[in-house]
């Protein structure tokens, strides 16, 4: 099983919608993750437990996780390339 954290900066707003349009697609896909949310500042420091990191916000760089960028989920646009992105990041 894959761990999936989705953050962004208060881990409360959106956070919250693309745990529900990520969460939503993998099923569809057949894709078995964990799915977390949680804040960007959960990055900082050690002990993050994630296969990807789904994020809203700017990551910091010294995360070393793989990073897919998420703000089309809350836009709309190009969310069916993010959520491609998404999958093929945990294939």
């Amino acid at each position: 099983m894959k761990k999936v954290l989705v953050v962004c900066g208060t881990g409360v707003a959106t956070s919250t919608v693309v745990v529900s349009k990520v969460r939503d697609f993998l099923e569809a896909e057949g894709i078995d993750a964990q799915i977390q949310q949680g804040k960007v500042m959960d990055l900082v420091g050690s002990g993050v437990d994630a296969d990807l990191i789904v994020s809203t916000t700017d990551v910091p760089d010294s995360v070393t996780i793989p990073v897919v960028r998420a703000l089309s989920l809350i836009t709309g646009m190009g969310q069916e390339a993010t959520l491609r992105e998404i999958a093929d990041a945990l294939s």
